[in-house]
């Protein structure tokens, strides 16, 4: 028997509407991305033409309001999670400006326009005033496709939707509250008591229980449905504690935001599936509130119409031009403010709503609110798309802009598949983000151990490695050495490549009794001067909250300072983690100097640490979920001294239920500037044990301190 499919519009075959809406979210932004206009608006537009008041395609029924309402707090969610937050704390006054600004202009505008202008009632008037104060981050995504989404404004922006819509959401429920006689005391207590709860668990309890669930399940299809779950939970705690979900969503990307670095695997899914698919979901499913048939139903459904699109964009541009006066921020910067903050859709659906229902608000305010939304939402995204193009152009064409290391090339030798996850990680959260080349994935096998089934074996760590990288938007080149021994493979292999930093896998079973790290890593570091970093891992890296990085005395003066120090500055922005150091007076000065210059800017702490030999004390510092990494030094060099070489079997014997990590400096470029030094005759006893060596490197120490190289 043959299945018969029903033609009759609207569309009632669900895999018929699924595949429409797919090819709606595959060509509207293409088509409209060659005529220079943002696919968002496209699929705005394409939502309006199939929509119920369009050409009847399709009915806005409970899938599309379902996957609508999972983009928009996908939306929210992801601005959360992009936001970095110390920059947001940095801008936390900004944020709190502008959202004054923009929920309280708009509040005066809109209740004058509704009480004098449009004659409606005072508890109609602030009702519909508030619908102009609140706003969606529907361009979002553009500014975070244009690589603008951690700028001043955006962050700026973010930081004010979230004051402007929570205040704008409370007045909503005053409005409904007084309306139906409840606006008492045991409602401001209730409202009071239940959003402090509810700010509480998801801020506190969420990065609790995100850490514990990161550390014991690592299984990537487990971790995305957890944050997916995370996300609808904060917005139904939201809910019940009386305010709309999209704060809630916010909010659980804040709580995660430190457990998801922006270059993990688990934060490439999130984006993926939320562009490609619940995102253009809201966007189309806004477009079906549209009705165009509203500008032909007499004269005063235009003039409501227009008094709201004209109050609520000009409330919004004045908000972001305030803030521009106020913190002499570039017309760009406004555009891009005003842009964000234009768009109309969630809050304001939901108040007007609620104020259609309970008889406030009439149906010619519904019907421009949804007209609002399409004319906002159409500025919004052509306003958020010419400012983001103009700030990628300068962000690219600034010469305090960070340059990407030419010389970084990162190799990873894999022997052990139990460590290939945690190694590829970290080689993905200190690598520069610019920089586009591989990351080499290395398998080298004995000569006297290379048949078939260790070739085998190989190939299936490097296979897993390169999917990790995959999963990062990484490319991993795989190279597979046969040679004498270990050493020599991954030392022709760093030349061949012109390799700038190994990562390597930590040993646990020495293969030298009086040297604990074996004979692999003894010869590696005698014969590379590569920074060499050693790692072990005992929990994720997306969990740690601290770095400790304790550093030998006259580190900072040696070639290889700057590039360990930039491995640690990617890291610690990846991952959120603090940062603090323990070393000599003259380590906090110079860290000063770098963390002060707009290219290398950073935060930590730092303590005093002079005493090696008392190296163990410095456990009591080191916590459950801290990484603790030693800087090190090769023999002959400046930092080096004899206690050096004791750390690796002293971390291994106190520090086993700790992640850590050893870094051996780079040595490119130590000899040459060593034959113009001269003897510092300030410098301590370790240093003077070698006078013939010390002798050449004094001036090349003063040089560097002194210039800030």
């Amino acid at each position: 028997m043959l299945l018969t499919i029903e033609w009759t519009l609207p569309l009632k075959n669900p895999v018929l509407i699924f595949s429409l809406v797919l090819f709606i979210i595959l060509f509207a932004p293409i088509i409209l991305n060659k005529l220079r206009i943002p696919g968002i608006i496209g699929l705005i537009l394409a939502g309006v033409a199939i929509g119920p008041n369009g050409f009847n395609l399709l009915l806005r029924d409970a899938s599309i309001e379902l996957f609508g309402t999972v983009g928009l707090l996908y939306i929210m969610f992801l601005a959360g999670l992009e936001i970095d937050l110390k920059d947001f704390k940095k801008n936390r006054n900004k944020s709190i400006v502008f959202g004054l600004f923009t929920f309280l202009i708009p509040m005066g505008l809109g209740t004058v326009a509704g009480y004098y202008f449009l004659s409606f009632s005072m508890p109609s008037s602030i009702l519909l005033a508030s619908m102009f104060a609140s706003h969606t981050l529907l361009a979002y995504p553009i500014a975070s496709r244009f690589g603008v989404s951690k700028s001043l404004p955006v962050n700026v922006t973010v930081g004010g939707t979230i004051i402007t819509d929570t205040l704008a959401l409370l007045v909503l429920a005053v409005i409904a509250g007084s309306t139906q006689g409840e606006l008492d005391q045991v409602f401001w207590i209730r409202l009071s008591v239940s959003v402090l709860i509810f700010g509480s668990v998801v801020l506190l309890g969420f990065p609790i229980i995100g850490r514990w669930f990161f550390k014991k399940f690592e299984d990537n299809v487990s971790q995305y449905i957890f944050v997916l779950a995370m996300v609808f939970l904060g917005a139904f705690l939201a809910e019940l504690a009386g305010i709309e979900g999209i704060i809630g969503a916010f909010l659980a990307g804040l709580a995660l935001n430190r457990l998801i670095p922006h270059t993990s695997p688990i934060m490439n899914r999130i984006e993926f599936v939320g562009n490609a698919l619940f995102i253009p979901f809201f966007l189309i499913g806004v477009g079906m509130l549209v009705d165009l048939r509203v500008l032909f139903k007499g004269p005063n459904a235009l003039i409501v119409s227009a008094t709201m699109i004209v109050v609520a964009m000009l409330a919004k541009w004045l908000a972001a031009f305030f803030t521009q006066l106020t913190f002499k921020l570039s017309r760009t910067d406004r555009q891009m403010i005003f842009g964000l903050s234009n768009a109309q859709a969630a809050a304001t659906l939901a108040a007007v709503l609620v104020g259609y229902r309970l008889k406030l608000l009439n149906e010619d305010v519904l019907n421009g609110t949804i007209l609002m939304i399409l004319v906002t939402c159409l500025v919004s995204s052509f306003a958020v798309e010419r400012a983001a193009r103009k700030m990628a152009v300068l962000e690219q064409n600034d010469t305090e802009t960070p340059d990407v290391d030419e010389g970084e090339r990162i190799l990873v030798p894999l022997a052990n598949p139990d460590s290939v996850d945690s190694l590829m990680e970290l080689a993905v959260l200190i690598k520069e983000p610019a920089n586009k080349r591989p990351i080499f994935a290395l398998s080298v096998l004995n000569e006297a151990n290379s048949g078939p089934a260790a070739l085998a074996a190989s190939y299936k760590v490097l296979e897993r490695a390169a999917k990790i990288g995959a999963a990062t938007d990484n490319r991993v080149e795989m190279l597979t050495r046969v040679d004498v021994n270990i050493t020599n493979g991954i030392v022709y292999a760093a030349k061949e490549n012109k390799i700038s930093e190994i990562i390597i896998g930590w040993n646990p079973k020495p293969l030298v009794v009086d040297k604990f790290f074996g004979s692999i890593m003894e010869n590696l570091l005698r014969r590379t001067e590569q920074t060499i970093v050693v790692s072990r891992a005992v929990q994720p890296n997306n969990t740690i909250k601290r770095l400790l990085v304790v550093v030998p005395q006259h580190a900072e003066f040696e070639p290889g300072f700057m590039v360990w120090l930039r491995l640690i500055r990617h890291f610690v922005k990846q991952t959120g983690s603090k940062l603090l150091f323990y070393g000599s007076p003259q380590l906090e000065e110079r860290l000063l100097q770098v963390s002060k210059h707009k290219k290398t800017a950073f935060d930590f702490q730092f303590s005093p640490f002079l005493d090696w030999e008392d190296f163990l004390v410095l456990g009591r510092e080191v916590q459950k979920n801290d990484l603790f990494m030693v800087i090190s030094a090769r023999k002959g060099t400046l930092s080096h001294q004899a206690l050096l070489d004791k750390v690796p079997s002293q971390l291994s014997k106190y520090f086993q239920d700790n992640s850590f990590t050893i870094v051996f400096p780079e040595l490119k470029g130590y000899n040459a500037a060593a034959s113009n030094l001269q003897l510092d005759a300030s410098m301590p006893s370790p240093i003077q044990e070698n006078i013939e060596r010390i002798s050449k490197v004094g001036k090349y120490v003063k040089k560097a301190f002194g210039s800030g190289e």
